[in-house]
């Protein structure tokens, strides 16, 4: 790199630094080559405790990312004349307070809509900061991606544990049978699974003679690795689910093992399965009968085993009854909360250890949306509902929006109408990097730096990661004179929203910090019970907020020893993981006897290893009974809808989405190095259908659904099962005002415009993105492969 091509102040000396990815869900260590302030190669970390090296397309395209010439640099206001322009952070935060609280005093906090994209739980600030503007702006209406992918798994291990955050995944490295449904973790690298090298762990798996099984309507690079693949038809998992427990009954094949005395409802599951035969369930599935029942089999006989669902069969009609049924065959099988099986990870801040009993359970529905009158999970409500709620006229109306690192125009169904209503607030505020579909109608834009500019620690995905492990890595570039970090961002937001502006942001930090020792202080069960918290506070390390956050977590948590010798108890050295027997759980890392810091993490800037996963019931459990659920209520009443769909007739033609390995939703088509192989935006078609209907590979086809009709060009492949067509989502960045040079050249269409919103999952009010009718029409012959018109 020539002298004059760095940035400005760059001294274009080399060096390295450690970074975890925040690109997906693996979290890989990653290696950064560092000239001056750019990021010029990324590789895969060797010594990273728990990628061993891996790395992928996302990751190796780093400084590519971190560089991209089309990220905001600095805020952008909304003039008199309606155009934005660029701003001071002084003047674009003044235009906040002036703005938003006002509106909140008129016509009460419902009045803004709260809206979290996925990103946040990529970074060590959205980890933070989103509770505290949620609280600061007092809202229900408050809307996050969980509702287009993840609640329904929320909502399951909420009634079946008592805790919706309480999510059980695979223990990979250990397992002998693994049974995948609706994921292609080759491609995702996972999803409420935090697995570095996913792939390698399924080579690994059937190296040491073990067998997957994959159930997913294509032929996916998952399934042409599994030892039986089961094109089953799409939004009928559920029924194979279902008649897999029946089979389990049926033959005397049930074991739960140390989770019998655990759980309450075992009978209740046998009388509602008793109609799911393989035989009813056969031809919904579309699948043979007697296959189902030598899956149901090949589960129960393997020494160990694990169920895992996810995307394709969590944004289902039936998304919340299949994630339940996900962990009813894993506690059938005598599998959840057993090494091989499905276990809890235990992450460095998870809360602390807790004696078994009753705990205060999980509710749902206790408020509605005011237009649909959808229910509430998790404090949250369908973000298919966000456009309605803005442009119906009345008291409650949303007239103001705050949007976090969120793009639903591209992400939630029909977003032509929610690019209508957006257009319509009174206000709006974007936290985003970028001018995109939906941070375009915001009045202030406030983009965070780059991610080599910003800390990394991961709140979300410790705590569904196969290993336990913890690492954090500092900003490995320093940020420009002026530039705010995004927590610093996103706390002057937290100020602003509260009526707090102009206070010092480090004033949102301490109030935490304040909030939490005195809670840990008064709880007889904390190991710092009855301390000074003033002396506490004083203890902590770290140079920035964040970082005396980070610390006090780490000390209180699992993993963590308090605040020294002076600590009411001293654990043990090598005490880690839970007691199977006991239900407790221990409190240091193992070798590591002085317990968990900030400190000690800086020290081991490539992570430390906290062991295997272990179990954790009973301590784990919240629900009332103190015992795992298996048939609550909720899901009880859910159950005759789908004995519906044993009689319903199928579509002729339903649609399915993609993942794509060089993509993560819409977030990484603007980078070029990302761009192009298998990443296009094509209507793959099994050539059958395409034969029956007229179209040829590369023409334009008109795909019409509930919400519209898009236009992508066919892709034929016998990849995709008869009866199914494939669009990826993420895409359509072809709207005006935007600035995403390299995505608006290579625009494709947005798949979740051919939905209205009206198809939800009612437990959960998860958008259906999969399995939904549509009709196909060949417009053009000629079409070169992988062209595109919108």
């Amino acid at each position: 790199m020539a002298p004059e091509d760095l940035p400005e102040g760059a001294t274009g000396a080399l060096r390295t630094a450690p970074r975890v990815c925040p690109l997906c869900e693996a979290t890989c260590g990653l290696t950064l080559t560092i000239e001056g302030t750019r990021v010029t190669g990324a590789r895969g970390d060797r010594d990273d405790v728990f990628s061993r090296g891996f790395i992928c397309p996302k990751g190796a395209s780093f400084g590519e990312l971190d560089a991209d010439p089309d990220r905001l640099t600095g805020p952008l206001v909304r003039g008199e004349d309606g155009e934005l322009r660029e701003a001071g952070w002084e003047e674009a935060f003044d235009r906040v307070a002036a703005r938003l609280r006002p509106l909140i005093e008129t016509y009460g906090p419902d009045c803004v809509g709260a809206v979290l994209g996925n990103p946040n739980v990529h970074t060590m600030a959205g980890g933070l900061y989103p509770p505290l503007l949620l609280a600061a702006l007092g809202t229900r209406n408050v809307f996050t991606a969980s509702t287009l992918d993840q609640m329904p798994k929320h909502v399951s291990s909420g009634l079946l544990f008592g805790d919706p955050l309480a999510i059980p995944v695979p223990d990979l490295d250990r397992t002998d049978h693994l049974l995948l449904l609706g994921a292609n973790p080759l491609e995702s690298n996972g999803s409420l699974c935090t697995a570095p090298d996913f792939p390698g762990k399924l080579r690994a798996l059937r190296a040491r003679g073990g067998t997957l099984t994959v159930v997913d309507p294509r032929r996916t690079r998952t399934a042409r690795l599994a030892d039986r693949h089961l094109a089953i038809r799409p939004g009928t998992d559920a029924l194979l689910l279902a008649a897999i427990a029946h089979v389990l009954f049926e033959e005397k094949l049930t074991d739960p093992g140390r989770l019998t005395d655990l759980t309450e409802g075992t009978a209740e599951v046998r009388e509602a399965t008793a109609e799911f035969t393989p035989e009813a369930v056969a031809a919904a599935c579309d699948l043979d009968a007697e296959d189902i029942r030598t899956l149901a089999r090949e589960l129960a006989a393997a020494p160990t085993a694990a169920v895992y669902g996810r995307i394709g069969s969590c944004t289902v009609e039936h998304g919340t009854l299949t994630s339940w049924l996900v962990d009813v065959l894993n506690v059938l099988t005598g599998n959840l909360d057993r090494p091989g099986g499905a276990l809890f990870p235990l992450s460095a801040t998870d809360r602390p250890p807790r004696t078994p009993g009753p705990g205060k359970g999980f509710a749902l529905g206790r408020w509605t949306s005011r237009v649909g009158g959808h229910p509430e999970a998790k404090s949250e409500l369908p973000l298919a509902a966000l456009a309605e709620e803005i442009r119906t006229p009345g008291e409650g109306r949303v007239r103001a929006v705050v949007a976090v690192a969120a793009n639903p125009v591209l992400s939630a169904p029909d977003g032509d109408g929610l690019d209508r209503a957006l257009a319509g607030l009174d206000f709006m505020v974007s936290v985003d990097p970028y001018l995109n579909e939906t941070s375009r109608h915001a009045d202030v834009v406030l983009p965070p730096p780059p991610p080599s500019r910003s800390p990394h620690f991961d709140f979300a995905f410790n705590a569904l990661a196969v290993r336990n492990q913890v690492r954090y890595t500092p900003a490995a570039v320093p940020l420009e004179d002026g530039r705010p970090d995004e927590s610093e961002i996103l706390a002057r937001l937290v100020l602003a929203a509260a009526g707090m502006h102009g206070a010092s942001p480090e004033l949102v930090d301490e109030g935490v910090i304040d909030r939490t020792l005195a809670r840990a202080v008064a709880d007889p069960h904390s190991p710092v019970h009855g301390r000074d918290p003033r002396d506490l506070s004083a203890r902590l390390t770290g140079r920035t907020g964040p970082e005396r956050r980070l610390d006090l977590m780490l000390r209180l948590g699992p993993y963590g020893a308090g605040f020294g010798p002076d600590a009411d108890t001293a654990p043990d050295e090598g005490a880690d993981g839970a007691d199977a027997a006991s239900g407790t759980e221990g409190s240091t890392a193992p070798g590591t006897p002085e317990g968990l810091t900030l400190e000690r993490l800086l020290a081991h800037p490539h992570g430390i290893d906290l062991g295997p996963l272990r179990p954790r019931l009973p301590a784990l459990l919240r629900t009332r009974s103190g015992r795992i659920e298996l048939l609550p209520a909720p899901i009880a009443a859910d159950l005759p809808r789908l004995r519906a769909a044993l009689a319903a007739r199928p579509a002729a033609l339903v649609l399915v989405g993609r993942r794509h390995l060089r993509s993560n939703n819409s977030w990484m088509h603007n980078v070029p190095a990302l761009t192009g192989g298998s990443n296009r935006c094509t209507l793959q078609i099994h050539p059958a259908d395409a034969a029956r209907l007229g179209i040829a590979d590369g023409a334009q086809v008109r795909i019409t659904a509930d919400g519209g009709a898009v236009e992508a060009p066919a892709e034929i492949t016998d990849a995709v099962r008869t009866g199914v067509v494939s669009l990826p989502h993420g895409w359509g960045h072809d709207r005006p005002g935007t600035r995403t040079t390299v995505a608006s050249a290579r625009p494709g269409v947005n798949v979740n415009q051919l939905l209205d919103g009206t198809r939800l999952d009612p437990l959960s009010g998860t958008a259906v993105l999969n399995g939904f009718p549509v009709t196909l029409t060949p417009l053009t012959a000629d079409a070169p492969p992988g062209s595109m018109r919108t």
